[in-house]
């Protein structure tokens, strides 16, 4: 039996635990591989082409934006980030899974992507992870003290807005603990395996 490929992508407010949930589910599960992301940014002290990030030109970048080659990209601080669609496909033509932590916005332009790349919409499955509350929102980002008051201003003013997208997303997760997330984002993932176009038996109507 061969499974054809997912492409599972984790979405959240500022703050909601993705990068956590996400963390954790590349040491549990090896089948699932992040994709190496695109930026112009300089590279940092430690940090490797080809293993941190792909470290383009801002010319090289605009020229692949041109190509359409990118699943999603953003612009940060006055820096590129981008997907590279060849990246994403790479990994499930490797037999392997995909696990893509990604915004809202980011994640908006992969659907419209996915809707006319048969590929692509067969692979994707989208998780949005949030608290219930935007006071337990508001509790996580100033628990971590990792930004200032007028970042964690900033966010919170985005939340709504975020959350409002959830709607798009084939499942919600209202977060609870860190285990509690990661076991249900673990049930969507091994459902999701067990979807009926992704299996691919040696016998039979499904082969």
């Amino acid at each position: 039996m061969r499974h054809g490929g997912v492409i599972l992508l984790i979405s959240a407010p500022s703050g909601g635990g993705k990068t956590t949930v996400c963390t954790a589910m590349l040491a549990r599960h090896p089948r699932l591989r992040r994709v190496i992301t695109c930026t112009t940014r300089a590279p940092r002290p430690g940090e490797a082409d080809g293993v941190d990030y792909h470290f383009f030109t801002r010319e090289e970048f605009e020229g692949r934006l041109a190509a359409g080659e990118f699943l999603e990209h953003a612009e940060v601080y006055g820096n590129r980030y981008g997907t590279l669609r060849t990246s994403v496909l790479g990994v499930l033509q490797g037999g392997q899974d995909v696990l893509l932590n990604i915004d809202v916005q980011g994640a908006a332009s992969i659907r419209r992507m996915a809707m006319a790349d048969a590929e692509l919409g067969g692979a994707l499955a989208t998780v949005f992870l949030t608290p219930g509350t935007l006071a337990e929102l508001e509790s996580r980002l100033r628990g971590r003290g990792s930004e200032a008051e007028d970042v964690v201003r900033r966010r919170l003013e985005a939340a709504p807005r975020e959350v409002a997208e959830a709607v798009h997303f084939d499942y919600v997760v209202v977060s609870g603990t860190r285990e509690e997330d990661v076991a249900r984002v673990e049930a969507i993932y091994a459902a999701e395996r067990c979807r009926r176009h992704r299996v691919r038996l040696e016998f039979g109507r499904f082969s």
